[in-house]
């Protein structure tokens, strides 16, 4: 179990602090809005009411004592950027950021985050991705240049295998496991000599430049 701090509720902490809470870590939420703490004091497993841009408060959290932080707080940018600095301060050894601008990057960047995201950016590339290749039923980037997505079995591919196909060889993806259509049930290390059926969905992984031309020669 890890042990997690979150600071600031809106939309984004919220979600990450109690998808955090439900995969079985110590999560800590701090937030200036005591409406916003009680809403969700019962979901995770510390709430408090609280300015993380005060030095004593952190103390009084016992933040240097948590493996990771991270500030959801994005639309007052100088709030942002003092609470990341104080949490770096008090010996967070991860602290991930969330940024609105990539001038706000740098300047997070500059007081020592280890790592910066952009929900919404990301959200939107993901969308706009998924968009443009309606064969692909999800689309979910690992880093910058790879990807993970979910392909039904192609038409033309029915009935071969994936040893006749040789995906990685001609697209350059892997194939990771199968699932039904209908079905989130994974079979991983998927047989490569077994005919692939109808109704059947490939996971692959490999560069976002690679998984689009899977998706738009299938």
């Amino acid at each position: 179990m890890k042990s997690f701090l979150i600071v600031g509720l809106g939309r984004f902490g919220r979600s990450v602090a109690r998808k955090l809470c439900e995969l079985g870590n110590e999560v800590l939420v701090i937030d200036r809005d005591a409406d916003a703490v009680q809403h969700i004091a019962e979901d995770v497993t510390h709430a408090i009411v609280g300015d993380a841009t005060e030095e004593g408060v952190l103390n009084a959290a016992g933040a240097r004592n948590f493996d990771c932080a991270v500030v959801a707080v994005a639309s007052n940018i100088e709030n942002s950027v003092l609470a990341t600095a104080l949490l770096k301060e008090a010996g967070v050894p991860h602290v991930i950021a969330k940024a609105r601008s990539s001038l706000h990057r740098l300047v997070l960047q500059r007081v020592g985050a280890d790592e910066i995201v952009f929900p919404e950016e990301e959200m939107g590339v993901r969308l706009a991705r998924t968009m443009s290749m309606r064969t692909f039923l999800d689309y979910v980037s690992v880093t910058e240049d790879f990807s993970v997505a979910e392909l039904p079995v192609p038409e033309r591919w029915v009935g071969k295998t994936l040893v006749q196909l040789n995906v990685r060889a001609k697209y350059g993806v892997t194939i990771l496991a199968t699932r039904p259509k209908d079905s989130e049930k994974l079979s991983l290390s998927p047989d490569p000599c077994a005919p692939l059926p109808a109704g059947l969905v490939l996971v692959m992984i490999g560069t976002n430049e690679d998984l689009e031309k899977v998706g738009l020669r299938a």
